[in-house]
């Protein structure tokens, strides 16, 4: 046990998986003394209150991988933990549009990842069938995914950090924390995001940041979204494109895009930090990453500048858009983790280093997944 006064656990990091973790330890060991480290003044400032509230139902994910284990397995106790705490949420369902014949392929290969993963009551639909469900949305095939929802996850979040000090757990605001190493509690987990690489000196990974800019669609342009519009991704490609989101608020939004940021956590369109941007631009991984993709990465930067660009995009899927109805919203970033070599690393990675588990990547569908993962950490750490 921890000396009198110091956590036997320190959890950095209180976002959804840092809180989940935190819940997850004091469920398993409800003596021992937790404390959840947050340098922000509060909670819910970056990727866990910065997306389109999305609930996966694991689609996209290649059957076996952590990412499809956890989102349904996280789906399931994020639902359970929503109506335990009263917390809103919608099953709206979801389609993914092909508009193409080359996407046809590539979207009956997400049909097999979900029934291989599954995922309940998933069927393809012929171009008549989609507009049964999605009038205003054009295609020649979708992928129909009932259970995908909606939620406020700074909603989630709060009510997490609600449950730990319950229980008795401790969440530290303001707090900083620089070295792991210096901390002095028995076990630690650091689940850092946009900062994880840089408490895991060595690792030989890197966060490379990518933006992501959200349009807000108004009515009565809105009105054309019932639930969930998404195109078929790029499987070589993390980024699923611009697609539709009906949120749990009922606004409709559009996005994101995903562009290389120069700040980490700064979410101004023209934002610079002097040492992120220094990161990004001495990345050799980066810098593989943006030869082998300049194309896909030039197409989104096209739609980061230029309305008229994301708009046609937009418009494959609903032709009906109004431009006047199409303005700008909010943006999170993406921790992006690459490799030296310039491979993504696209599962969820965790590694451990003496009395500290890292949480090294966690992308979508991390928030869906955040109970499940937070159970899985502890798991790793009590091994």
């Amino acid at each position: 046990m921890a000396e009198s006064g110091n956590p036997d656990f320190a959890v950095v990091g209180g976002g959804l998986l840092g809180m989940a973790t935190a819940r997850a330890l004091l469920q398993r060991h409800p003596d021992a003394r937790v404390s959840v480290l947050e340098k922000e003044p509060e909670l819910g400032r970056h990727q866990s209150g910065r997306n389109s509230g999305v609930v996966h139902a694991g689609v996209y994910y290649p059957a076996g991988s952590l990412k499809a284990t956890l989102c349904r397995e996280g789906r399931e106790a994020l639902l359970a933990f929503a109506d335990e705490r009263g917390i809103p949420y919608a099953v709206r369902g979801k389609l993914i549009v092909a508009t193409s014949e080359e996407e046809l392929p590539r979207l009956a290969e997400l049909g097999r990842r979900a029934a291989a993963n599954g995922v309940r009551d998933v069927r393809t639909l012929d171009e008549r069938e989609l507009v049964e469900i999605e009038p205003n949305v054009r295609g020649l095939q979708a992928l129909h995914v009932p259970e995908t929802a909606v939620i406020d996850f700074r909603a989630v979040l709060a009510a997490l950090a609600e449950d730990v000090r319950e229980r008795g757990g401790d969440v530290v605001l303001g707090q900083e924390v620089r070295r792991v190493e210096d901390l002095p509690a028995d076990r630690v987990v650091v689940c850092a995001g946009l900062q994880a690489d840089r408490l895991s000196p060595g690792s030989g990974y890197r966060i490379a940041p990518f933006r992501g800019d959200f349009f807000v669609i108004a009515p009565p342009s809105a009105d054309l979204v019932r639930g969930l519009v998404y195109p078929v991704p790029d499987p070589a490609f993390p980024f699923l494109g611009v697609h539709f989101t009906r949120r749990i608020d009922g606004e409709v939004w559009a996005g994101p895009n995903a562009v290389p940021s120069f700040a980490r956590e700064r979410y101004r369109r023209v934002s610079v930090d002097p040492r992120d941007t220094i990161d990004i631009l001495t990345s050799p991984g980066l810098w593989r990453l943006a030869r082998r993709y300049w194309r896909t990465g030039a197409a989104e930067i096209v739609r980061d500048v230029s309305l008229s660009a994301a708009l046609r995009e937009m418009r494959r899927y609903l032709p009906d858009l109004e431009r006047k109805d199409v303005s700008l919203g909010s943006a999170g970033i993406r921790a992006q983790v690459l490799t030296r070599d310039g491979k993504l690393v696209d599962d969820f990675l965790l590694e451990r280093r003496g009395r500290a588990l890292h949480v090294v990547n966690a992308p979508s569908p991390a928030a869906t997944a955040c109970l499940a993962i937070g159970s899985r950490i502890v798991d790793e750490l009590l091994r």
